[in-house]
């Protein structure tokens, strides 16, 4: 494999490393009841996923 003949500096490479942005979780409406939630999860609202229901939840 080739070897760098020079150091690269720093700023070099913080400057590859600008673009390693962190992206924000995709957020879909329930199809249930329309509360926000994360794609492919079990909404924590009302309970579903994919129209059905998988946990119950109650108002403890």
């Amino acid at each position: 494999m080739a070897h760098p003949k020079r150091r690269h500096s720093s700023a070099r490479g913080k400057k590859r490393r600008a673009n390693w942005k962190t992206s924000l979780p995709n957020v879909v409406p329930c199809k249930q009841c329309g509360h926000k939630k994360m794609q492919h999860y079990i909404c924590p609202n009302c309970g579903h996923y994919r129209g059905e229901g998988v946990i119950d939840v109650s108002d403890n």
